[in-house]
């Protein structure tokens, strides 16, 4: 699959980001977005779908431990089908249980803030999606 894969870690108001190298190997965290000072979503994953040239979206499912969905995946759903129609790329819902918490995680000891958290929650999921989907060299 040519072309880079953008990640999306939904939150009520930040939105953690990532994007995959050319080769579909390694996540980069992007900036997070906040939905009250940066405008338009779908149109902040417009320009970062033509700027990496992404050719498909992953969204954070956050299923609970059990594997159900609740109200915050019912979100996720949604905003996976507004940006389907948005940015008119392929998306996915992907599971990011437990994302956020190895994102603390990993930061602990350091003076990361909350967008920072995001940013690197983005990221894991983003590199759990590229390691169960390898492409063929």
């Amino acid at each position: 699959m040519p072309g880079r894969v953008l990640a999306i870690d939904p939150g009520e108001r930040r939105v953690g980001l990532a994007v995959s190298d050319p080769s579909g190997i390694i996540a980069q965290g992007l900036e997070t977005f906040d939905r009250r000072l940066d405008g338009d979503l779908v149109a902040h994953l417009n320009r970062l779908a033509r700027e990496y040239d992404v050719t498909h979206i992953i969204v954070g499912n956050p299923v609970s431990m059990s594997g159900r969905e609740g109200g915050a995946s019912a979100l996720a759903r949604r905003l996976a089908d507004e940006i389907r129609a948005g940015v008119g790329l392929p998306v996915e819902l992907w599971d990011e249980r437990l994302s956020s918490a190895e994102a603390h995680r990993v930061l602990a000891g350091s003076r990361a803030g909350k967008k920072a958290v995001d940013r690197v929650a983005a990221s894991l999921i983003l590199q759990n999606y590229l390691d169960a989907h390898p492409r063929a060299s």
